[in-house]
């Protein structure tokens, strides 16, 4: 007996790691103390451009989308998917992504399809400007079924204090504004998988590939309107519990958002999961992003785009989200 037999081949883990090399470099930035493939990575903290800075954190994962990725044999946007989740979440105190680390864990590990997947993640790390500086692969055959995986992504990333963005200072009267999803993101899933089955899309005429598109990363828009405007005060990531549920965690108790359902543009993709699986326009508030990705909060006025829509006001009241 020996390793490989038993189901972890070294070796194969070893090519993994020279064939990510190239594409991971590409992520690094000044502040980067490592080299990869060693134990662990170190991150000057770039201090003096702070006087008090906050370190950030967030994990996440990509949850079912995979089990759709890989019956489609489309593996190559996940790993953007992983970034987006992560950095997404860390912009929503006003933080400056510094750097990602990941893990995949797989019943089989294939060099080839984990440089697909962590080039997904260069990707992902190039838009949301942090640096990918490392990670760990699992190969554990009798925990995952064959041609299974996941992914876990961590970020790090930093917030001057008295910048730091929490939704305490949302007040009546403030503006409530929305930046636009690229469709479902990477929430939903179970649900999609039952009712966008192969067979329905087909009758459709739906591309199944277009329920892969990547989630949207929004750390340059969301940072430069920081920078640009002092005037936010809140801002949510519109995941799994869709608007409601997401804005309410930076409400404070004494308000309410009240949002105009006619005030932004729904993707055609939820009309059909809602049309074809009979889903009532409740459970699809309450389980999709509905076409708005990010929220944001602000005291005053903003110009509205293609893509940035005023969603609503922020009344007096008792934490929740209302719709008219």
């Amino acid at each position: 007996m020996d390793y490989r037999s038993s189901g972890v081949d070294i070796q194969a883990g070893n090519n993994a790691v020279e064939l990510i090399k190239p594409s991971v470099a590409k992520t690094f930035t000044s502040g980067v103390f490592n080299k990869l493939g060693g134990f662990a990575a170190g991150f000057k903290i770039p201090l003096s451009e702070y006087k008090n800075p906050i370190l950030v954190s967030c994990t996440d994962g990509v949850g079912t989308k995979l089990k759709l990725a890989l019956e489609l044999g489309k593996i190559d946007t996940l790993g953007i998917d992983l970034v987006a989740m992560c950095a997404n979440d860390l912009i929503c105190m006003g933080a400056k992504p510094l750097f990602f680390l990941d893990y995949i864990a797989c019943h089989k590990l294939i060099p080839s399809q984990i440089k697909e997947i962590v080039d997904g993640m260069v990707s992902g790390c190039l838009q949301a400007g942090c640096a990918l500086i490392g990670g760990e692969m699992a190969e554990m055959n009798d925990l995952y079924r064959e041609g299974d995986f996941d992914l876990a992504g961590f970020c790090v990333g930093i917030v001057e204090e008295e910048k730091i963005i929490d939704g305490s200072k949302i007040e009546p009267g403030h503006f409530v504004y929305g930046l636009s999803s690229s469709g479902l993101h990477s929430n939903g899933f179970s649900l999609v998988r039952k009712v966008m089955t192969s067979k329905i899309c087909e009758e459709a005429g739906f591309d199944r590939h277009e329920l892969l598109t990547p989630t949207l990363i929004y750390v340059k828009e969301v940072l430069d309107l920081i920078e640009k405007e002092s005037s936010i005060t809140g801002i949510a990531h519109i995941t799994g519990g869709g608007l409601a549920e997401n804005i309410k965690r930076i409400l404070p108790k004494h308000v309410n958002a009240h949002l105009k359902l006619n005030s932004w543009v729904i993707n055609d993709v939820f009309k059909m999961i809602q049309d074809i699986g009979g889903v009532a326009e409740s459970e699809m508030f309450n389980v999709f992003n509905m076409g708005i990705g990010m929220v944001m909060v602000s005291s005053k006025k903003l110009k509205t785009k293609k893509g940035f829509f005023e969603l609503g006001t922020i009344e007096s009241g008792n934490q929740n989200v209302l719709f008219s």
